[in-house]
């Protein structure tokens, strides 16, 4: 779910291409596996949508057009015509590329586009602020656990640096199967500490890796966190399986330490750390999601509910639920000079019987 812009921009790509898109360079791919489009300000994911073989749609990795909503899109296609940015059946488009506004014309803001995995603000702020939505790149600290933090008095940015600075694109490998990219700061962010990320994509799933490497002299904490937007029908409508019997702390109790009792269902403003590295789905209703993490003991899952930022109208704060792969207070990671560490998600479709997409 992205602003109607950048679904613009998506539709005039053929294969892969740069572009600028809210003054960022953007890097974009609309090729038979499916779309992509990853922000150079902070190596950032903004969109992912798989196109499956026909085939493949048998096995529930793509929907087929009368429910492209259960599985790949949260807006029915007859609840799209009815507001009027969907074209009649004979010729709509592609059931993967089913898109719905999400606001009114008369509203000021710029309407968001159903389709895709994920959900990015439809009134990002502008440069040098960061885009809300995608998957942004926490490092080398997570929120306010700033153990790396090497200014003077540890006033560095919330989450870090990594997700506002520069990144370059150091390679692109393609295959018939789908896309990895290779990215690295143009500036150095830490003077122990060197990040790269890794985006793997293709018609099966999403897989997103933040690598730590040490290369200083002496042994530094860090947290961190792909701080995953996730596109839902209605964040009050969703359900967050896996996480049963786990422990968290909430944040919105100052930090008290919990249990979850049974799954965990979304009915107002959630700040959680769960104590777990077991793989979770997002049921939104529609579509339900896997998301596995790799070198990660903590969950976040987070929704402010009304006491939304200044950059998400009320009607699109609706539609996403954060769900993320983190190294917290929890889990914190203490790097020795030499060492590396993976921070990872994979993300894809979950079959009704339960089996990995």
């Amino acid at each position: 779910m992205i602003p109607a812009s950048l679904r613009a921009l998506l539709d005039e790509t053929r294969g892969q291409r740069r572009a600028h898109w809210e003054g960022r360079e953007v890097w974009l791919a609309n090729e038979a596996w499916g779309e992509l489009a990853v922000s150079l300000q902070g190596a950032q994911v903004l969109h992912f949508l798989p196109f499956a073989p026909t085939p493949a749609r048998a096995e529930g990795s793509l929907p087929s057009p009368e429910d492209a909503t259960a599985e790949g899109s949260p807006f029915a296609p007859e609840d799209a015509r009815a507001e009027g940015s969907l074209p009649a059946p004979e010729t709509a488009p592609d059931d993967a590329r089913t898109r719905t506004s999400t606001s009114p014309p008369d509203q000021g803001d710029e309407a968001l586009v159903a389709g895709g995995w994920l959900w990015v603000t439809p009134t990002p702020q502008a440069l040098p602020g960061a885009i809300r939505g995608g998957i942004p790149l926490c490092w080398p600290w997570f929120a306010d656990e700033n153990t790396a933090d090497e200014t003077p008095d540890r006033s560095g940015p919330l989450h870090g640096p990594a997700r506002k600075a520069p990144w370059r694109l150091d390679a692109v490998d393609e295959h018939e199967e789908g896309v990895e990219l290779h990215l690295t700061p143009e500036e150095r962010l830490h003077t122990q500490l060197a990040p790269r990320a890794v985006i793997q994509a293709n018609a099966r799933r999403l897989h997103v890796e933040l690598i730590t490497e040490h290369t200083g002299e002496t042994p530094v904490k860090i947290t961190g966190a792909l701080h995953s937007y996730f596109a839902v029908s209605d964040v009050h409508a969703c359900r967050v399986e896996g996480l049963a019997g786990a422990r968290y702390l909430d944040k919105l109790a100052g930090f008290a330490e919990r249990e979850q009792q049974g799954e965990l269902g979304v009915r107002g403003a959630l700040d959680r750390i769960y104590h777990s590295n077991a793989e979770v789905v997002l049921d939104d209703g529609r579509r339900r999601l896997r998301i596995a993490r790799q070198g990660s003991d903590s969950a976040v899952v987070w929704h402010p509910a009304d006491a939304l930022p200044a950059d998400t109208p009320p009607d699109a704060g609706r539609h996403y639920l954060c769900v993320e792969a983190a190294n917290t207070r929890l889990d914190p990671v203490w790097l020795v000079p030499g060492a590396q560490h993976l921070l990872g998600t994979t993300i894809s479709l979950d079959t009704a019987s339960g089996d990995d997409a």
